[in-house]
């Protein structure tokens, strides 16, 4: 008999290219407060953690009141993108992979993201992917990455024992979440955090062909 498993999965750098969107919106949110723009590598830096504290630490001295109005002008701002626009796209060889690790048995798909369900059922719907994932873990029920909420609710989901599961992402916040929840970690290198930042992951993959491999290796693929 199969031991059950689990994948977990970063949504924006690790399975879509959002970086046009964020980018967007982040810059929406200063101009709303008149204040500078961060350089994109520091934009790019911040995410994966929930939004309140991401411009929390781009705009490190914004009183509350201005850090909550620059939340809901990203979050407009988003928004208007979302609908105004093409879903942010899939990284080539997503859609492959996670059709191929569906197909694995006793392997469940996982999601857990610092979007909001709203964020996270409009991209899983752009995609055709809403059924694909048996645990759906986002920001609107869990403390920001990286916190191990979100990988320990996704384990009592489902089941899985944590030394049979995996976290896979592209930033710092994703590896130290999975460790703290006692998983594997996984890290991709086509996301938003360089390799400098990624350390910890018990394993890296360059390309989205090599990582099913490397998750049923990490989970191991037998009882």
């Amino acid at each position: 008999m199969t031991a059950r498993r689990l994948a977990l999965f970063d949504v924006d750098g690790t399975l879509v290219d959002s970086q046009a969107h964020i980018a967007g919106a982040m810059a929406a949110a200063f101009a709303a407060e008149g204040l500078p723009l961060p350089p994109p590598h520091e934009v790019l830096g911040v995410v994966g953690l929930s939004l309140p504290l991401a411009l929390a630490a781009l705009a490190p001295d914004a009183s509350a009141e201005r850090l909550d109005r620059m939340v809901e002008a990203y979050r407009q701002q988003f928004f208007a993108l979302r609908v105004g626009q093409a879903a942010s796209p899939l990284f080539p060889g997503a859609r492959e992979a996670l059709a191929l690790l569906a197909g694995v048995e006793g392997l469940e798909l996982g999601i857990a993201t610092g979007k909001s369900r709203r964020g996270l059922d409009a991209i899983l719907k752009a995609h055709g992917l809403a059924g694909q994932f048996a645990t759906r873990q986002v920001s609107d029920d869990h403390p920001s990455k990286p916190h191990p909420s979100m990988v320990l609710a996704a384990l009592a989901e489902t089941g899985v024992a944590p030394d049979r599961a995996v976290m896979i992402g592209d930033t710092e916040f994703d590896m130290e979440m999975g460790r703290a929840a006692g998983v594997r970690t996984l890290a991709v290198a086509w996301g938003y955090h360089p390799a400098d930042r990624l350390g910890a992951a018990d394993a890296v993959v360059e390309r989205f062909a090599d990582l099913p491999a490397a998750v049923l290796a990490l989970v191991g693929e037998t009882a």
